[in-house]
This record gives structure tokens, sequence and C-alpha cells, in this order.
């Protein structure tokens, strides 16, 4: 599947979060199932319409992460299907033996709705940056992990969710982002989406970093260098053979993912590469530290994480390749 396009600069931005909601809402006024699950941040979750509409099928648990997702493995185990919803940051830590044991190992059906992942919490600096979750999400078994690109892709994996049967780990941007994909978009579980065309180099990006890479491939176009772009938002299960293609068919691979490094995304291509068709590989992402303390757009330029930062990984890698 390919979907053109090639410059999102300029472009209107929207907070994915929206699209979350809107989906949440209209599924629980067709399917008496859905439900949500809250931990106290009911505003940043976009749930004050949910609660005031669905009041009996909304339940806030208070700052109490782990007991969230018991409450969800319970009601999913009464044959609701629960969205369990809070931001990345706490949801996967503190919550990690509760998700491993109630939801993985049980193969509950619940969806776990990770918000403002990533460093979205800029100024509230580590304690609030959620760049492990990633990491710490692949791992567990019959845990599936989807990183959407930009609220049309929300919107679909949040209809998607619904008819997938076990736990899933949605990760829901909060910095906004542009339309990367058209509105006839289908999401595809352990489908990577083509958005361009390329035979020199591949960049593979999921979650707000897919529209930096289209802008990233334009930049290397200018240059008279051909870059092919993936938006890999399913991260678990993986494209293998997308990934396997773009090792045979471009001189090399460029990951970029508002993540550690180790882990993720990066971490998940490099397996692929590594196990079936070694090839030249960069990894962006945050290094073995904890993000300083600033706005999301900071952080996100400081580690390299912009147009440029892309730019400059793929032909520095092409470079010594050459």
């Amino acid at each position: 599947m390919v979907s053109e396009a090639t410059n999102t600069t300029g472009q209107q931005r929207f907070d994915c979060r929206d699209a979350y909601m809107h989906e949440l809402e209209a599924m629980a006024a067709a399917d008496p199932r859905v439900c949500a699950v809250a931990n106290d941040s009911v505003s940043s979750a976009k749930l004050k319409n949910f609660k005031a509409r669905f009041p009996d099928r909304f339940v806030n648990v208070g700052i109490a992460e782990q007991n969230m997702v018991g409450v969800g493995a319970g009601l999913a185990n009464g044959g609701m299907v629960p969205y369990v919803c809070g931001a990345s940051c706490f949801l996967t830590a503190r919550a990690m033996e509760q998700v491993k044991v109630d939801l993985c190992y049980s193969k509950s059906n619940v969806k776990l709705c990770a918000m403002s992942p990533g460093m979205a919490y800029g100024q509230l600096g580590p304690t609030h940056h959620s760049i492990e979750d990633l990491a710490w999400m692949r791992i567990l078994p019959n845990l599936t992990v989807i990183v959407p690109a930009d609220p049309i892709e929300t919107a679909a994996v949040m209809r998607y969710s619904l008819q997938h049967e076990g736990p899933m780990f949605l990760r829901i941007a909060r910095v906004p982002v542009p339309r990367v994909h058209g509105s006839e978009y289908e999401f595809k579980l352990g489908k990577a989406v083509r958005l361009r065309e390329g035979s020199d180099v591949t960049l593979i990006a999921n979650g707000l970093l897919v529209c930096r890479a289209l802008d990233a491939a334009r930049l290397l176009e200018a240059r008279g260098i051909s870059a092919r772009v993936l938006n890999m938002s399913s991260l678990k299960p993986l494209d293998r053979e997308a990934i396997l293609d773009a090792a045979r068919t471009t001189r090399g691979i460029v990951t970029a993912e508002e993540a550690l490094v180790a882990g993720g995304l990066g971490g998940a291509v490099a397996e692929v590469l590594a196990q079936e068709h070694p090839a030249p590989m960069r990894i962006l992402g945050l290094p073995d530290t904890f993000a300083p303390t600033g706005t999301a757009e900071f952080l996100l330029d400081y580690f390299g994480l912009s147009a440029q930062g892309i730019e400059h990984a793929a032909l520095d890698m092409l470079k010594h390749e050459a």
C-alpha cells in the first residue's frame, strides 16, 4: 500500500487524543460492552464527555495505576471491553506487573490507551517522560503494540481495537501532528504503510516521527537521494517482509522514534536484520539518558529527532557505505 505524502511542512496539526476520544465515544454508543477506566487524569485522557454520556460505564480509580489495570482485567473477565486510559509514563512504569500478569499472561481483552507518551509532558521533566514504554511493552508476550502516526490512523486503530481479541497497548500522541494518511486509510495489523517510494535509503518511523521522516525524505530528494518512507505503526507484530525488502532494495535503513534507542522500533528492526539480512542501519531516538526539562519540540530537536536530524543520519550512513 503506497500513499504519497511528501511534504508536511506548514500543514494543519492535530491532537491525536481528539481522534481517540471521538472513536471511543462512538464505539460506546454502538456497543454496550465498551467502557473506560481512568486514573484521575480525566481531562488529559479526554474522558470528560465520555463520563457525562456513559456514567455507568466509566470508572475512575484515582491515582492508582496498578488497581486501574486490575479493574480493567476484571471488567474484561465479566464480558466488557475496557479501555484503560492514563499517562503512558505511569500506566507502564507503575503497573508493569499487572500488565504482565493480569493482561498478558491471562490474555485479557483489555485495551491500554497510553496517553501523552514520549516527551509530551516536556516541562514536567524525566518523571513524566515516557521514553521506556515501547521497550517495556514490546517484550511482553501476547501484547499487541501500536503507535499511530496521525489522527486518521489513531481513529482507524481505535476502530480496529474493538474487533481485536486480546490485550493491546495503543500509544496515543499528545504533540500535534499533520495528517499523513488519506481519509480512505484502513489500518492493517502487522503491516507497514509505504508513504513514499524510494530506492537509495529507507526511513522507518512511527508515531509523531513519521511526519518528520516524510520531511526528511523531501530534504534528501533535494540532494538527489531517493528515500522510501515506511510508517511502522504496528510495532508488535512487526512487518518483517517490509523491513527485509528495504534491506534488499535500498542501501540502508534509518529508524526514528520518540523513545529510547534501546529496545523500541530501532531494536525491533535491528533484530530482523541481524537474523535474516544484515544491512547498514542508523537508529534515532534517545540515547542512554534521561531527557532534560523543556518543551516537547525543543526536546525532539535536542535529540536530533527532526527532519534535519533524520536527513543527516541518512547522509552519514550513505557516506560510510559508499
